[in-house]
């Protein structure tokens, strides 16, 4: 059984605003067939000086066709919807159902009047009865000016009407709107334009800029090109702008990075379109626009990966994500879900995190997704063993680490603990549980390192590749990649408190460089990887060119709406211990050969002495067990020999700990 509907106030008062559009449009109607009419009598009359016929007569004569046309125009107005139209957001079709439905009516009109004769207004020659040629002359001009007339006028009162509304409303909204520059005057641009023209939109565009000269002038949608982007300074002062729109998506590189960076520093709000690579279809270009962030000021395009079969190796199965809750494994959790796994798991030992991404894959694939969250530490092997036992995973992405590099320099013993020991379970786990493929999570600090954090890595490395010489099942390979914006303990986040607390903000050394990249590009790359890895390899991943950290952070103050070392100072600390001035990617016997991605690379695998790499990794978990940080970074050098480091920092630490352990126990 249907509910009845139920008749509200809004539903009143659109159903008497439908049926009082309809009642002009059909008075519109009735004058132009009047007009119509009339014009085509003295059309003839002009001609034909011998037809008698008053006004008077006329009228009283087209008086029997008026029901007529009222009842055709209205069923036409009926059939095509035209009064259900919101006409202050009307698009080139809506003003089609017009034209239509005067056309339908105009021919049922003309044939009803064929057959009934209503239009019986010719009069009649002086002392003679109407010839037919001379009906025809009156009534056919006549059926052609009523479609045109009505036609015309219907859609005219629509425009003038949406012309008045949008006046009217900008008028009383104008204090509200924001004054908007335009980056860019071509086809993205004019979509926006007629986006924000159509939405009731908080932009109110004032000004166009380009820099092709031929633009210079020229009108979109009302809106002029005032300029070139050498003088966005300018225009803003000059226009009053309060918000910039990038709407360049193709647009890359150095000049892509100097625009938005004259734009940033006009402290306007400044909106960025994506990528066109990272547009999404059907989807407004206005919804997609987003605050500019760190990551566009780079001075590179976004890299993208194609999928070249990252889908076939991860589909319908199984995959294990360690450090699942954190800034690189809850990222790959989000693109893994978009291939269809059978079964995502989740490893972190820190549930708030873990938690977090659990609840944001639920809301996005469905509360029934299968999605099984376990909290213990990677170096918990039993339970790591019942783990791989009741799940079966098929891959594994090994994510899990500590990575922050003064920290670990003051406890050499965790990293090794949590980092190389956590790895090698996992590596030994893969292997006796006939794991599929084994991607391991590295970094660029693990070339050359000079950190305990790099050395725990480069370890890491050695042990992936020493599990693919023995031979196992399992494909296991490393990704080595630079530093990630925004991720957890990178400089981004340090440097914005630094910024809202008022500086100043601490950069190590005025020189040192860095390679950088999204978060999504570094996940991109583990998951293309994967479809390489057939055993050992390293991946790496062809960044561009290295960034240096003090204009980093000159970006980020500008961005935040302060001037650097006006605003926020910039102080230089000095490098701290085990930190280099550039980093590298690859080591010298590693050499460098291509993949089938031309942004992924991988180095020549180095042949570990499996036994005797073994052997030192057991000596390392005794001393381990002992805590002796010294012993420890001792032996990191036997296990990575390019490893070097400054052993002046962690004697200092350990003074301090004795120091106050003596105190304490005076007291």
């Amino acid at each position: 059984m249907k509910r009845p509907k139920l008749k509200t106030k809004s539903f009143t008062i659109r159903t008497l605003r439908e049926w009082g559009i309809l009642a002009v449009d059909l008075i519109t109607v009735i004058v132009c067939y009047l007009g119509a009419v009339l014009l085509s009598q003295a059309y003839l009359t002009q001609f034909d000086e011998a037809l008698d016929i008053t006004l008077s007569e006329i009228l009283v004569k087209t008086f029997l066709g008026i029901p007529v046309i009222i009842a055709v125009f209205t069923l036409s107005f009926l059939a095509f919807r035209v009064f259900k139209v919101v006409w202050r957001y009307a698009r080139g079709r809506d003003y089609l159902r017009i034209v239509g439905s005067c056309i339908v009516a105009t021919v049922l009109f003309a044939i009803l009047d064929q057959s009934f004769h209503l239009i019986d207004i010719i009069g009649s020659k002086k002392g003679t009865e109407p010839s037919l040629p001379t009906i025809k002359q009156i009534i056919y001009p006549a059926y052609f000016m009523l479609g045109v007339f009505s036609t015309s006028a219907i859609i005219l009162l629509r425009i003038l009407y949406e012309f008045v509304y949008a006046r009217q409303k900008d008028k009383l909204e104008v204090g509200h709107k924001k004054r908007t520059m335009i980056i860019g005057a071509g086809y993205t641009a004019s979509v926006i334009l007629e986006e924000i023209s159509r939405q009731d939109s908080i932009y109110n565009p004032i000004c166009l800029i380009d820099d092709d000269p031929d633009k210079l002038g020229r009108i979109i949608s009302e809106i002029e090109v005032v300029g070139n982007s050498k003088e966005i300074a300018i225009c803003v002062q000059k226009y009053a702008i309060d918000t910039i729109i990038f709407a360049i998506p193709s647009l890359g590189g150095e000049v892509r990075q100097r625009i938005l960076q004259d734009c940033n520093a006009t402290k306007c709000q400044v909106k960025v379109l994506p990528f066109m690579s990272e547009m999404i279809e059907n989807v407004n270009i206005t919804k997609q626009m987003r605050d500019i962030n760190i990551a566009d000021l780079l001075g590179r395009q976004q890299i993208t990966f194609e999928d070249m079969g990252v889908a076939s190796y991860i589909y319908d199965k199984i995959v294990m994500v360690t450090g699942g809750g954190g800034s690189i494994g809850s990222e790959l959790c989000r693109q893994i879900a978009k291939y269809k796994p059978r079964r995502i798991i989740i490893v972190d030992i820190y549930e708030n995190c873990a938690y977090n991404i659990q609840q944001e894959l639920l809301r996005t694939y469905g509360a029934d997704y299968d999605l099984h969250v376990e909290i213990l530490s990677v170096t918990d092997y039993d339970k790591m063993d019942d783990l791989f036992a009741e799940f079966r995973p098929q891959i594994i992405f090994h994510a899990a680490a500590h990575k922050h590099v003064p920290l670990m320099e003051t406890v050499p013993e965790e990293a090794v603990k949590n980092n190389v020991f956590g790895t090698y379970n996992l590596a030994i786990l893969a292997d006796k549980h006939n794991v599929k493929k084994f991607i391991m999570i590295s970094t660029d600090k693990a070339v050359n390192p000079t950190n305990v954090m790099g050395a725990t890595k480069r370890c890491c490395e050695e042990i992936v590749q020493m599990m693919a010489q023995k031979g196992s099942n399992t494909e296991f390979a490393a990704v080595r990649f630079g530093n990630v914006l925004g991720s957890n303990g990178s400089v981004i986040p340090l440097f914005k408190k630094q910024i809202e607390n008022g500086g100043p903000v601490t950069v190590t050394h005025p020189d040192i460089i860095r390679y950088f990249m999204t978060i999504p590009e570094a996940v991109s790359l583990v998951l293309q990887a994967g479809t390489f890895a057939h055993g050992g390899e390293i991946f790496v991943l062809d960044m561009g060119k290295q960034v240096k950290i003090v204009t980093l952070a000159e970006n980020l103050i500008t961005l935040m709406g302060h001037k650097p070392y006006v605003d926020i100072d910039i102080v230089f600390t000095g490098l701290r211990p085990g930190e280099k001035l550039f980093e590298e990617l690859l080591m010298n016997e590693e050499g460098l050969q291509k993949t089938a991605n031309e942004k992924i690379f991988v180095g020549h695998q180095v042949t570990i002495d499996i036994e005797g790499f073994t052997k030192e990794l057991e000596k390392m978990r005794a001393i381990c067990a002992t805590n002796d940080k010294h012993a420890v970074v001792e032996q990191l050098k036997v296990l990575v020999p390019t490893f070097t480091h400054d052993t002046a920092y962690l004697e200092k630490i350990t003074n301090l700990a004795e120091k106050y352990r003596t105190e304490e126990l005076s007291n």
